[in-house]
């Protein structure tokens, strides 16, 4: 063997060994970000700040932000849409920034100790303080959404395209791993608050900050083993965020077959967000089901959710991601109808329906990440992630609104479950009409055997 083919295996080696060093470091930030909406966004804070609001609303049940007369029961939702709107003009420009500036981790640092730092006050909600509640709702999901940004555009840069449905399944696996393992500790805590000497609003706002606190200090692995890249961009100045958007969409016209895509996932993502953070809000105050009742069916979503992840991410490389993610949005539908039956008052059957939803959960969302990986051209990562992360946790405002809508109309939030089986079935219809094929070659990028 001569020297040159030495070298280069030495040199193959080292590479896939860093390789795959910065993969198990991509994986954490998902261990790290995921607690947030696993406690705070889908268990804890919908029910807490609407009971919060509800004793600041006036005898009619409202509560005056800015004096805007708003139902208590509906503000949670409403700002859940506000923070979704303020993302949309804050991503673009980070991700603009990262691609440009090839510094993607001092962004990433920056847009996760913020959102951190919010969740971690979240402490100090209390009392009639829902403003207060409302302002850190914003603060943190806005920061949490830039930084998904920023994450999930090391995708293409850490895997391959043969290895990215596996490594992105895994990411969203440690996510779900994380969120489980520490909503085990909240319900201790939360079930047995006055063993522990507090009071339950005490135990829910020491589960709140928590998630705070984990989110910052699991950060420091992808900080230390994620590295930035040169940028292949050409130096250009920087347009404000709604210019940027509209330049960014501009481009991925180019891209008419990516953009089709993201409409898809723009549609049914818009459920599946609505499903996360709606569900307590639901269980609670329309199912009438107790608080630790909402932490186990949550828990019992994420460990589903892990094997979810895993299992579709093998059905993938045996049937291709596109057919994976329609086949998942069939069961999604079938699960949310089946929602809008549930009796009031049976646990039984809403952990029937957190098995459904954790079984499909994990999958729909790691391999719609994987998958637009592949249709992204080189070089522009991160603002094309910023559009996907706008379709994500970006632009899925429209299902909250309508279900803050409903429950202001109706009184009912069960009327408001009936309108996500259409996000679903609309999505399916325009993800099927996507030829994914052609669209990876159309952006300049190698086409899997399976995709």
């Amino acid at each position: 063997m001569g020297t040159g083919t030495v070298r280069g295996t030495a040199t193959g080696a080292t590479a896939l060994a860093e390789r795959r060093r910065e993969q198990r470091g991509w994986y954490f930030y998902d261990w790290a970000c995921s607690v947030y909406s696993t406690s705070v966004l889908t268990v804890f804070l919908g029910p807490y700040l609407t009971s919060v609001a509800k004793t600041a609303a006036d005898a009619d049940g409202f509560v005056h932000p800015l004096g805007i007369p708003v139902r208590a029961g509906s503000f949670f939702a409403y700002t859940v849409s506000l923070s979704v709107i303020l993302s949309v003009f804050v991503m673009p420009l980070a991700g603009a920034a990262a691609d440009r500036t090839g510094r993607k981790k001092p962004l990433l640092a920056l847009s996760a100790y913020t959102g951190a730092a919010a969740t971690a006050g979240m402490f100090f909600l209390e009392g009639e303080r829902y403003l207060l509640g409302g302002a850190l709702l914003v603060v943190a999901n806005s920061a949490l959404a830039v930084s998904m940004v920023l994450y999930n555009s090391y995708l293409p840069q850490i895997a391959p395209p043969e290895e990215r449905d596996a490594v992105s399944s895994r990411g969203w696996a440690f996510g779900y791993a994380s969120g489980a393992l520490v909503l085990v500790a909240n319900l201790v805590l939360y079930a047995n608050y006055d063993t522990f000497g507090v009071s339950e609003a005490t135990a829910v706002r020491i589960c709140l900050a928590s998630a705070g606190v984990w989110w910052g200090a699991f950060t420091l692995v992808p900080l230390r083993r994620l590295r930035d890249r040169r940028s292949t961009r050409a130096p250009g100045g920087t347009a404000p965020g709604l210019r940027h958007l509209v330049a960014t969409v501009r481009d991925m016209r180019r891209h008419p077959l990516t953009l089709s895509f993201l409409l898809a996932y723009l549609v049914y993502n818009d459920g599946v967000q609505t499903v996360i953070s709606q569900a307590s809000v639901y269980g609670s105050e329309e199912l009438g089901l107790e608080q630790s009742t909402l932490i186990v069916a949550v828990l019992l979503v994420q460990v589903l959710a892990v094997v979810g992840a895993l299992a579709m991410g093998r059905l993938a490389r045996a049937y291709g991601a596109q057919r994976t993610i329609l086949g998942s949005l069939v069961a999604w539908t079938v699960t949310i109808g089946a929602g809008y039956f549930l009796p009031a008052n049976a646990p039984v059957w809403f952990f029937v329906l957190a098995v459904g939803i954790g079984l499909v959960l994990g999958g729909t969302q790691a391999l719609s990440r994987s998958l637009f990986s592949h249709l992204v051209p080189p070089g522009k990562e991160a603002e094309y992630f910023s559009a996907y992360e706008m379709s994500d946790r970006g632009m899925s405002w429209l299902g909250p609104l309508v279900f803050g809508l409903a429950y202001q109309l109706t009184g009912s939030y069960r009327d408001a479950i009936v309108s996500l089986v259409a996000f679903f079935l609309v999505g399916f219809v325009l993800l099927a009409r996507v030829p994914v094929r052609q669209a990876v070659r159309d952006a300049g990028n190698p086409v899997p055997a399976r995709i």
